[in-house]
C-alpha cells in the first residue's frame, strides 16, 4: 500500500498538485483497502485518512490499511472536515458528483477535478492485484468448463446465465455492476450473438445456433473478463469461416502484445486481418481495453489507442465479427502484459459444439 501511494502521489505531482481527495469506490479502494461510501485524503506525507458517515465508519476501520478514519455527517461536515485534511495544499480529486464537489469547492478552493493520478496509477498492476485477476481469471475457464456440460438445446439464455452466477457466486466472484447492461454476464444465442452487448433473453437455445458467453466478473475487488462463443449440435460453413478469421485474428492480437508495443498497433493486428477477409465494416468496436478495478479502463487497444504497453498492464484482446439478425463471433482473453505477454485463460479458444 506504500508504494501504491507513493505512485498516486508522485502522479499528484505531476498534475501540479500535492493532496488527493477520492470519492470513487474504486479509487477509494486502490488507496486505502477500503471500498464504500467515504471519501480519502492522501496528504504529501503519505497519510491518509477517511472521511465516512457513521454506518461506514466501523467497517473501514476494519478494512482499511495504515488508515486514519473520521466519522462524519455527509454534506458540508464532511467537505470541512476534508478541508482541514488538506491544509491548504492544491489538491486533484475524482469527485463526479456537482454538489458535492460545490462542496468540496466551498470549503477547499484549491481542490480541482482532475482523476488522472488515479488512472495513471491504476494502469500498472502489483503482485497482489495481478493475484486477484489470475484467480478470477482462472475461475471464468471453470465456468466454460461448466457451459460445455450444462448447455443444451431448448435451454434459455436466462437459465444459463442463472447457472453460471451460482457457481460464480459460490466461488467469491460477483457481478460488476457495469452500467450498460442490466445482465451481470452476456448469453447471447443465436441472431442475439450479432448484437455485442446483448442482453440476456428468455430465448432457447436451437440447434445450429452459436452462443456467444461474455463473463466478466470481480474478485476481491479485480475484475476479469473473456468470452467464448459455442456451438450447438452444428456449424455451418459460414459460421465457421467466421470463427477462424475472429480466431485468427484474435491470435494475432495477442502475439502483438509486447512491453513498449502501442496500443493502436496491436488493435491493428487483429483489425487488418479482419478486413483482409473481407468483414472489415462488421468488427465494430475496439480491440480491448484495461482491467483492473474498473470493467474498462486505461489503456485503450484501439485504433485512436495513443499509449504504449507498459510491464504489468492488464489488458483484453477481443476481436469479433456481427452479422446483423444473423449471427456473431467474439473472441477474448484478459493478459498480462510482460517480457513474453501471455493470455491468463487457459480455456479453449477453438470452436466447442456442444
Amino acid at each position: 500500500m506504500k508504494k501504491r501511494r507513493n505512485t498516486l502521489l508522485a502522479h499528484a505531482r505531476d498534475a501540479g498538485a500535492g493532496a488527493l481527495v477520492a470519492y470513487e469506490p474504486e479509487n477509494l479502494f486502490y488507496m486505502t483497502g477500503f471500498w464504500g461510501e467515504a471519501t480519502g485524503v492522501l496528504r504529501p506525507d503519505g497519510a491518509v485518512t477517511i472521511v465516512a458517515p457513521a454506518l461506514e465508519a466501523e467497517r473501514a476501520e476494519r478494512d482499511s490499511v495504515d488508515c486514519d478514519v473520521i466519522s462524519t455527517e455527509r454534506g458540508a461536515p464532511a467537505a470541512r472536515t476534508l478541508s482541514a485534511l488538506v491544509a491548504g495544499e492544491k489538491a486533484c480529486t475524482d469527485c463526479r458528483d456537482p454538489a458535492a464537489f460545490r462542496e468540496l469547492k466551498k470549503a477547499c478552493p484549491a481542490a480541482r477535478q482532475d482523476d488522472t493520478p488515479f488512472t495513471e496509477s491504476r494502469m500498472t498492476k502489483d503482485i497482489h492485484e495481478f493475484r486477484a485477476i489470475q484467480h478470477a481469471s482462472s475461475v471464468i475457464d471453470e465456468m466454460f468448463e461448466l457451459c460445455t456440460s450444462v448447455m443444451k438445446v431448448g435451454m434459455r439464455e436466462s437459465e444459463l446465465q442463472a447457472r453460471l452466477m451460482a457457481y460464480a457466486a459460490e466461488r467469491e466472484l460477483f457481478d460488476t455492476g457495469y452500467r450498460y447492461t442490466t445482465n451481470p454476464l452476456i448469453v447471447a444465442s443465436g441472431p442475439n450473438s450479432a448484437l455485442p452487448h446483448a442482453q440476456v433473453t428468455q430465448r432457447k437455445f436451437e440447434r445450429g445456433d452459436l452462443v456467444t458467453v461474455d463473463i466478466t466478473l470481480r474478485y476481491h475487488g479485480y475484475v476479469s473478463d473473456a468470452t467464448r462463443t459455442f456451438s450447438m449440435g452444428t456449424v455451418g460453413h459460414k459460421q465457421r469461416e467466421v470463427y477462424n478469421i475472429v480466431k485468427e485474428a484474435h491470435d494475432r492480437g495477442l502475439a502483438a502484445l509486447a512491453v513498449n508495443a502501442s496500443c493502436k498497433s496491436v488493435d491493428s493486428a487483429c483489425r487488418d486481418h479482419i478486413f483482409a477477409e473481407g468483414y472489415g465494416a462488421r468488427f465494430v468496436h475496439a480491440t480491448g481495453h484495461g482491467i483492473g478495478l474498473d470493467v474498462h479502463e486505461e489503456p485503450a487497444i484501439s485504433a485512436r489507442g495513443t499509449r504504449d504497453l507498459a510491464r504489468g498492464m492488464t489488458v483484453t484482446v477481443e476481436p469479433g465479427i456481427y452479422l446483423p439478425r444473423t449471427f456473431g463471433v467474439r473472441i477474448e482473453d484478459s493478459a498480462i502484459v510482460r517480457k513474453r505477454s501471455a493470455p491468463l485463460h487457459a480455456f479453449t479458444r477453438e470452436l466447442v459444439i456442444i
